[in-house]
């Protein structure tokens, strides 16, 4: 199933997009259907992309008070996965492929070998599908929410970023929207040389995309009022250093994990969209490419080592090492839940999400894990 969005007035593309793309529930009957004893506040859900080639699905997961997951439901999305050249553990060689919009119960997924983009209302652990539109390029990896806005980053062909507007529960294409990255689209191996991520900044007046080794750029877009982007980003090179993931602190910093010299940057970012350096904190791991958020801590997941490195920031944006944490083999994208208590790391080699309470000081304890079917080398975790 696959709508392709022609330029149309909003209400009359809402009402196509309900025929088209929801058969099974509406978005307010999911809602409408919650439970009403309050057995789920206690708890919440993850959510694991498996990114299979034959057929991608997001696999719901009940996250129970002690962190431990059960399953709870397979999604089909409606597209399929992909596999960039040369990647192993990491398919899709970004972060934020699946992405949890907390204020609107909207969860969006990839389809890298569909170039599509599917929308889940999110009801507890169980989803359903509303909608699967064309992500305005090719091999998306990548989704950014902010507000009302959601743009998606497209891999290959240079890679791009395209705009829409969330109207009621579906996506519509902002005009004009999308902007080519101009990277090299011959570079290899792919997963290397694809754009990894694309995320807003806090206030939601920026968009960051990363290039890793092919530029080895931040690039830093101005959000217009429409939102549209700049015709052209601010663009910070990071010579040789492959910034990958993105994250933000509660001041504000951005922090990259970048995979060329394996470390967590710290930066200020200024008005003009120039990053100003604050602190470097190498791994000593290998292949760090992932940083994820936890309260005050910040973990960032290194494939080639199996393992996290825990972070803190302080207000300057120096970084505190907290130690490296084992997990199973070839560690990607991870999440975090219940207000930073626990961490969920997807581990590409089986795929494996391990399950981690966050302790004292930033310490993680394992207390359990869990093997998501057909995900061996997927990307893609979120947490309500």
């Amino acid at each position: 199933m696959k709508a392709l969005i022609k330029l149309m007035p909003a209400a009359a593309a809402a009402l196509a997009f309900a025929g088209l793309a929801a058969p099974s529930a509406s978005a307010a009957s999911v809602r409408d259907a919650a439970p009403r004893d309050g057995s789920f506040a206690q708890t919440g859900a993850v959510f694991v992309q498996t990114d299979n080639v034959g057929g991608n699905s997001v696999v719901a997961y009940r996250r129970l008070a002690d962190g431990t997951l059960t399953q709870a439901g397979t999604y089909p999305t409606g597209g399929k996965g992909g596999v960039l050249g040369g990647s192993a553990v990491d398919h899709l060689a970004s972060q934020g492929s699946l992405n949890y919009d907390t204020g609107r119960g909207l969860l969006f997924a990839v389809n890298a070998g569909s170039d599509t983009v599917s929308v889940f209302a999110v009801h507890g652990d169980r989803l359903v599908l509303l909608q699967v539109i064309g992500s305005g390029g090719s091999y998306p990896v990548s989704v950014a929410v902010h507000g009302d806005l959601v743009y998606v980053l497209n891999a290959l062909g240079g890679g791009s970023v395209t705009g829409y507007r969330i109207f009621g529960d579906f996506l519509l294409p902002i005009p004009g929207s999308t902007r080519a990255l101009g990277l090299d689209p011959t570079a290899t191996p792919q997963f290397v040389n694809t754009p990894g991520q694309a995320a807003f900044t806090p206030d939601g007046t920026r968009l960051i995309v990363t290039t890793k080794a092919n530029g080895n750029d931040v690039d830093v877009y101005s959000v217009r009022p429409d939102g549209s982007l700049s015709e052209a980003p601010v663009v910070n090179s990071e010579s040789g250093d492959v910034p990958f993931g993105i994250s933000y602190d509660r001041f504000g910093h951005v922090l990259i994990a970048n995979a060329g010299n394996n470390s967590v940057a710290s930066f200020s970012l200024g008005r003009s969209g120039h990053l100003a350096p604050l602190g470097l904190a190498l791994t000593g791991q290998s292949a760090t490419c992932w940083i994820v958020r936890a309260g005050q801590y910040f973990y960032a997941s290194n494939a080639g080592s199996g393992s996290l490195s825990g972070y803190a920031v302080g207000a300057g944006g120096g970084l505190t090492p907290l130690g490296n944490t084992v997990t199973d083999a070839g560690t990607v994208d991870a999440t975090a839940a219940d207000h930073g208590r626990f961490v969920y790391a997807q581990t590409g080699a089986a795929g494996i999400v391990d399950e981690f309470a966050v302790g004292s000081g930033g310490a993680l304890t394992k207390v359990g894990s869990v093997t998501v079917p057909g995900a061996a080398g997927g990307e893609g975790i979120a947490a309500s």
